[in-house]
């Protein structure tokens, strides 16, 4: 099965930058839809948005604007560039494969990643 491993997350000041990174097991990275999620303390997780495998992102409504999703299936490699960061982006970010379904993006690999941990604080 494939596996996520997430990296890039930190502890930066708000309005600050950073670029979250998910690398992919296996051969097959360039078929998967994929999609970011994140989970801060104390709530369920999230969708932040997803990526078809040609490099279409659709982002959910809170995400617009600032957080943007890419992908290099030459590196097996998903990524999230997040800008002008706010506390209460702190959270958890973990990276899934999935499928659309009625115009909405489910991951659909039972192993999740150990996530990366980004904290926004002055």
């Amino acid at each position: 099965q494939v596996q996520f491993v997430e990296s890039g997350g930190d502890m930066v000041q708000p309005g600050g930058s950073l670029r979250l990174s998910c690398v992919a097991s296996g051969s097959s990275f360039s078929i998967y839809t994929m999609g970011w999620y994140r989970q801060a303390p104390g709530k369920q997780r999230e969708l932040v948005g997803s990526i078809t495998p040609y490099g279409t992102p659709i982002y959910e409504d809170s995400f617009k604007g600032r957080f943007t999703i890419s992908r290099d299936n030459a590196k097996n490699t998903l990524y999230l560039q997040m800008n002008s960061l706010k506390p209460e982006d702190t959270a958890v970010y973990y990276c899934n494969a999935g499928r659309y379904s009625s115009g909405r993006f489910f991951s659909t690999v039972n192993s999740w990643g150990q996530g990366t941990q980004v904290t926004v604080s002055s």
